[in-house]
């Protein structure tokens, strides 16, 4: 009976040690739930990028630095991956392209790789990004954690901030007496148009030669009040501390955006609140996977590959093979 016990024993041992040694693997460089990441895997990454003489520049070449930054990038994607799987969840990559080019709004993308390869991210890197981005806010619609946005919902959130959308085209400029305010100010009334005309016999540094445009939220000091109030084609005048005169005030046009126009910045701002929640479906799923990087290369905190402190004094550390996952 005590053979048997002992040899149960042992064959059990066996098994444990069988399973722990899968995963530290000499030729995994981690190990995210189910899936590897490979060495062979890992240094091909590496090279790929490294082939941009850019990012090898801005890195100096391989080294374990960059390998960990690659790394890091490898167990982030898988990580993403699964979560995708587990809740049935896909972005595509003409997804993602339109998602870029939103974002860039009109910028040229060949800075933003630019600006990416200077910190050793590829162009890939780039759209992996944005992908994960795109996966954070299908995964927090996906869970319920917010509701989705809807077409219902982007209307209402345009009338709430509609009159902050107005765009105006302004001017103003200082005269000597409220009598020569009162008589400019309805010359400009009449005719919008004299503007530049007007101005230009009052010049100063109080003073804008042109009307210029700009967004109705942006307007403050003590012009606000009533360039909120004035109706496009009007003014008014008041005079202001430490300006010596009267400020006339012209209000020529006033224009608001239609919801179509806005409706891409919308979409971006309700989702940035759709991705948050997202976030944090990806930080609980990773903390339920068994994530394990190869000593060798370091060790997984925060989700970034660090260069690790012990060594291979970690494998006989208990705790922290259990919070390594091993």
């Amino acid at each position: 009976m005590q053979t048997r016990r002992l040899t149960a024993s042992l064959a059990a041992g066996l098994v444990a040690l069988t399973a722990a040694g899968c995963r530290t693997s000499p030729n995994v460089a981690a190990y995210v739930g189910e899936e590897q990441i490979t060495v062979a895997e890992l240094r091909s990454a590496v090279d790929d990028r490294l082939a941009d003489p850019a990012v090898a520049e801005a890195v100096g070449g391989p080294g374990s630095a960059y390998t960990r930054q690659v790394l890091t990038l490898l167990v982030r994607e898988e990580v993403y991956a699964a979560a995708a799987r587990e809740y049935g969840v896909e972005v595509t990559d003409r997804e993602v392209a339109a998602y870029v080019e939103q974002a860039l709004a009109g910028q040229d993308a060949e800075a933003l790789y630019a600006q990416a390869a200077g910190e050793g991210y590829s162009r890939e890197d780039v759209r992996e990004s944005a992908r994960q981005q795109l996966l954070r806010r299908e995964l927090g619609a996906a869970t319920g954690e917010v509701p989705p946005v809807d077409e219902a919902a982007l209307r209402a959130r345009y009338e709430e901030v509609r009159g902050q959308l107005e765009r105006l085209r302004l001017g103003y400029f200082v005269v000597p007496d409220q009598a020569t305010a009162d008589a400019e100010l309805a010359a400009l009334t009449a005719d919008p148009a004299s503007y530049p005309a007007v101005a230009a016999r009052f010049p100063g540094q109080n003073s804008l030669p042109q009307l210029e445009e700009t967004a109705a939220g942006e307007v403050s000091g003590p012009l606000a009040e009533g360039i909120a109030a004035a109706p496009a084609g009007t003014g008014f005048t008041l005079t202001v501390p430490q300006v010596v005169g009267v400020v006339v005030v012209f209000v020529a046009e006033r224009v608001t955006p239609p919801f179509e126009e806005v409706r891409p910045q919308l979409e971006s701002e309700a989702g940035q609140g759709v991705e948050e929640a997202g976030a944090g479906v990806v930080d609980e799923f990773r903390g339920d996977l068994r994530l394990t990087v190869n000593p060798r290369y370091g060790s997984l905190e925060d989700d970034v590959v660090q260069e690790a402190d012990g060594g291979v004094v970690d494998l006989l550390d208990d705790d922290a093979a259990a919070t390594t996952g091993g």
